[in-house]
């Protein structure tokens, strides 16, 4: 496969071609170069032909960029309704969801000060979320549901369409909550880990019983009202489950079709984080993963796993591809006091606290700041073929792992590779696949 990121061009070729092209782009490896000499000088002279024709198309070619700034209009926030939660999770960056604050609780008040604050900085765009957060938000429900019904009036007031999403760990997802959750919510968000083992070894309740059995009962009943509305299982896999695929696989034979299950991020001297020397392992997961994903989703077992989801023709734009998630810019966090933050990752961090919603101050200088994080603006980036779809990476991995905003978190960058080249062979072999039938 030949791959060019800025157009989101993806060709299928054979050795000859992969051979031409490779030594005009990059270098040849010793065996290569020699495969490469022995080529019939006809065939290069055609294969040549060819690709200056898709360069003229701008379907190939060397890498191209363009100044691009974050704009400052702010279009979804994610409200940390509660910094509280009922689950006890090992590996929990936000300290079983206090942020290593008190556990504080969202007030009316602030809920509405942000559905505010979120409509007077969103300029000219008609479209708005607000992400519902913790710890656990189903703990604050009275606000959520506050937040819900006081943000569709003031939308319709102010000519805007609100969307509302909400992660939770399931808990608390009663028979009336996942009606209103399913009523109410444009995606829910359900935290599982896989295997009943490994859910219950890093997840356990606040007073240390095993919840696995009534989250996935909860999961799985949510699932069978929710149809074809959006949703998706998330898992977190750390050191003590490398072999993820198999959690995976068994979250896809308990009836779940959307799944994403993320790498754990935490510091080395931790005996569950993603080490150096345990991402080698982690590749040969991810294409471990790829096969099996191949095989089910063409045997009657289709599910989508999210890292393997991409669409090279309707795929988002360039922008939004050099952007990434927007933190500090088009997205942020509110805490429950109302303390706005560049995303959900640095509440409760007073460097990098933006102003509060109640009292309506808000510093720019931060979100300049963040306005500059730009995979253009990352040197590490440069010949990364996977630059335009990680944009960079996490901006709080960067700063938490790499101390520096604009240094990508090495171990994110290796993962994200992978799964991209993953993610380009099942893509591949599929429209194959659909062009045969």
């Amino acid at each position: 496969m030949v791959y060019h990121p800025y157009s989101n061009s993806l060709h299928v070729v054979d050795y000859g071609a992969y051979l031409v092209l490779k030594n005009k782009y990059e270098t040849l490896s010793p065996q290569e170069s020699a495969d490469f000499s022995a080529l019939n000088a006809a065939d290069v002279k055609e294969i040549e032909d060819e690709s200056a024709e898709l360069e003229r198309q701008g379907l190939l070619g060397l890498d191209e960029t363009f100044p691009y700034r974050k704009s400052n209009v702010v279009k979804a926030l994610c409200l940390h309704v509660c910094h509280d939660c009922n689950l006890k999770c090992k590996y929990c960056f936000a300290k079983e969801g206090t942020y290593n604050t008190a556990r504080d609780y969202m007030t009316k008040d602030v809920a509405k000060a942000a559905v505010d604050f979120l409509i007077a900085h969103s300029g000219s765009r008609k479209n708005l979320e607000i992400d519902f957060f913790g710890g656990e938000p189903l703990m604050n429900m009275d606000v959520v549901k506050y937040t819900v019904e006081y943000g569709r009036a003031k939308a319709k007031e102010a000519n805007k369409e609100f969307s509302f999403t909400m992660t939770t760990n399931a808990l608390l997802l009663n028979d009336e909550n996942i009606e209103y959750l399913n009523r109410e919510m444009d995606n829910v968000v359900i935290s599982i880990d896989g295997r009943e083992s490994v859910h219950n070894r890093v997840r356990q309740t606040r007073n240390g019983k095993d919840a696995y059995p009534a989250i996935l009962a909860a999961a799985k009943k949510f699932r069978a009202v929710r149809g074809d509305k959006r949703y998706y299982i998330r898992g977190t896999f750390t050191a003590y489950n490398l072999d993820f695929a198999t959690d995976v696989l068994a979250l896809a034979d308990e009836g779940f079709d959307q799944i994403s299950v993320e790498p754990v991020v935490l510091p080395p001297d931790n005996p569950m984080a993603i080490t150096e020397e345990k991402v080698g392992v982690v590749l040969k997961e991810y294409d471990k993963l790829a096969e099996a994903y191949i095989d089910r989703r063409a045997n009657g077992k289709w599910f989508n796993f999210f890292h393997f989801m991409i669409d090279l023709e309707d795929g988002p734009c360039i922008m939004k591809r050099l952007s990434g998630c927007s933190a500090g810019c088009g997205y942020l966090a509110v805490s429950p006091i109302g303390d706005v933050y560049p995303c959900h990752q640095f509440v409760g961090e007073e460097a990098y606290r933006i102003g509060n919603v109640l009292d309506g101050t808000f510093d720019e200088s931060v979100r300049k700041v963040f306005a500059d994080i730009t995979v253009n603006n990352k040197k590490q980036c440069e010949n990364c073929f996977a630059k335009y779809y990680c944009s960079g990476g996490c901006v709080a991995a960067s700063h938490y792992y790499e101390s520096d905003l604009f240094t990508p978190y090495a171990a994110g960058c290796a993962m994200m590779r992978k799964r991209l080249e993953c993610s380009l062979g099942i893509y591949a072999v599929e429209k194959k696949m659909r062009e045969k039938h």
